[in-house]
């Protein structure tokens, strides 16, 4: 009996521990698998608390919190015009993905143009935890493989870090996933590092920060329609707003609010649609089906 009070006491220790930590995963990632370029990498933050995770890009959220900022601080100014020159935009991952414990329900969040998606994702990895072991880095690793969003994963967990998450949707392995791959090797994931949550740090919920129009709740198979309807019209959702007299504006080269001119609009339109057709890999390939 004492014995199983001690394990107990050191699990409890263990998951303690784990909790209120950022965790760093390297995303390497090709989206238009008939370029032939090298994968493109970004940071991503895992950030884990008592009640969930929020999963999302380092250099984008460093790049919105400055620019948020500068917005504040030019409009307490009592600015008319904003500029926002002198600002380095980085990162290209916009979505983020949350997970609620303990029950692992997952919200994604992403930007379809002008219109932002909170979607809930119902769909659950089903693991086949293999007996293969490794070692990656300081932790002891074990093999699992799934089907999930139309790729098939490969994945390594430690028991080393008992949180059952991972990187983006995935989670509900024994440990924390400390390296993911898709067979194609064209989609990634791999922890670099990990850190205490700075003090004072507090989880909110990307669905409270501020936002000029309402975020648009679906499940899965809407986000799904309103996936394809934006590939097939990049330009749809800016249009309506154009439509409802909403004048639409843009960050020109300088860092200054302009509004496009026809020509320009054109021009953006053809782009948009080229590089949304180079965009045959995505992450979620079953979005392409």
């Amino acid at each position: 009996m004492k014995k199983l009070i001690t394990l107990t006491i050191l699990l409890v220790g263990m998951i303690a521990n784990a909790q209120n930590q950022r965790f760093m995963y390297e995303y390497r990632y090709v989206t238009d698998s008939t370029a032939g370029d090298q994968p493109e990498t970004e940071i991503m933050l895992l950030d884990v608390v008592s009640k969930g995770s929020k999963f999302y890009s380092k250099d984008t959220f460093e790049t919105d919190s400055l620019i948020a900022a500068t917005m504040e601080k030019q409009f307490k100014a009592g600015t008319k015009e904003l500029n926002l020159s002198g600002i380095q935009y980085k990162g290209k991952i916009r979505y983020s993905v949350e997970k609620t414990y303990p029950d692992y329900s997952v919200i994604f969040f992403n930007n379809l143009v002008a219109d932002e998606y909170m979607v809930k994702d119902g769909r659950k990895q089903q693991w086949t935890i293999l007996s293969d072991k490794t070692k990656i880095g300081e932790f002891t690793v074990q093999k699992a493989v799934c089907d999930f969003i139309g790729r098939k994963w490969t994945a390594w967990f430690t028991t080393d870090l008992p949180i059952q998450d991972g990187p983006y949707k995935f989670h509900g392995l024994p440990g924390l996933i400390v390296k993911l791959e898709d067979t194609t090797h064209t989609h990634s994931f791999e922890l670099k590092g990990n850190k205490k949550l700075p003090a004072g740090y507090e989880w909110k919920s990307t669905k409270e920060k501020a936002r000029f129009n309402p975020i648009i709740t679906v499940n899965e198979e809407k986000y799904r329609k309103a996936f394809k309807e934006y590939r097939a019209d990049p330009m749809k959702s800016e249009r309506q707003m154009m439509a409802q007299g909403i004048v639409v504006k843009e960050i020109d080269a300088s860092g200054k609010m302009t509004t496009a001119s026809d020509s320009e609009k054109r021009d953006k339109e053809t782009k948009r649609r080229n590089d949304i057709q180079k965009e045959n890999n995505i992450l979620e390939l079953d979005l392409l089906k």
